[in-house]
């Protein structure tokens, strides 16, 4: 069992739960970060630490929680939580004060009942069609254990340090919304992001899993890495995530820590 380093130089609060995980795995990613240590709170009690009191302890926030979501609504499932007046005011305030935030992978669905929280991470993932930045948009499409190549689009960023120009990865991907215009690319997957290569989430929720009978959905984004100025906070997001060989990849793993170490820097936070 792992110590409880207190005196790490790098302290991660780690928000986790709302999407299915093997959470032995998932903290070895973080187990080999030399001077890192990472504190895993589940959703809700990670939304209570999420303001600049709660968080003062702690250098980063890791997003890999997918808060806001009920899958046990009986009706347009998921439904969708609004996040109250104390997390809204909370998380911006801890924006406004220039917090270093990753998130990865499923975190891209997190909130959808909050705009803000799409527009902070530079993107969404929609269980269920319904308006996004005042146009209506079809639900994202989802695919397991794909095999692809990742190319570095911005060799001369820091996250990207000591990352091949391509590696294989075997993940799931997303044909997801993204906010091109508004970040700035790391990563992307070699791979086509057409509407015949994915499957429907609400087709998933109707129990309909791996179909995309009826669903329409244009043509996608495939950056899979990327980073922002969330008002004053540096943030990267990485899409690869779903399990444990990728956890295991110490490429992915490379970048995770890349990612880490940037959004806590004075040069991410200038």
């Amino acid at each position: 069992m792992p110590t409880i380093a207190y005196h790490a130089p790098l302290k991660l609060l780690v928000a986790v739960r709302g999407h299915p995980f093997d959470r032995t795995a998932f903290d070895a990613l973080f187990q080999g970060m030399a001077g890192i240590t990472a504190t895993m709170v589940d959703q809700p009690a990670a939304a209570q630490l999420m303001n600049p009191e709660g968080m003062a302890p702690y250098d980063a926030l890791v997003l890999y929680d997918m808060p806001g979501l009920d899958f046990d609504a009986t009706a347009d499932k998921p439904g969708y939580v609004d996040p109250g007046h104390a997390l809204r005011r909370g998380f911006c305030a801890l924006l406004e004060q220039g917090k270093g935030i990753v998130a990865l992978h499923h975190a891209l669905a997190g909130w959808p009942a909050w705009p803000a929280y799409a527009e902070a991470l530079g993107g969404a993932f929609l269980y269920r069609p319904g308006p996004l930045r005042g146009i209506a948009r079809p639900d994202s499409g989802y695919r397991h254990a794909v095999d692809y190549t990742a190319e570095v689009v911005a060799p001369a960023h820091p996250v990207m340090a000591g990352i091949p120009a391509q590696f294989p990865m075997t993940d799931e991907l997303y044909l997801a919304e993204i906010f091109e215009s508004d970040v700035t690319p790391l990563l992307r997957a070699r791979h086509d992001f057409v509407r015949d290569g994915f499957y429907s989430s609400t087709a998933a929720m109707e129990g309909r899993m791996f179909s995309n009978d009826g669903w329409a959905h244009e043509d996608g984004s495939p950056l899979i890495g990327w980073t922002r100025r969330a008002v004053n906070s540096p943030l990267v997001y990485l899409q690869p995530g779903d399990d444990q060989k990728t956890y295991d990849n110490p490429v992915y793993r490379r970048l995770i820590e890349n990612a880490i170490r940037w959004v806590v820097s004075p040069e991410a936070r200038a």
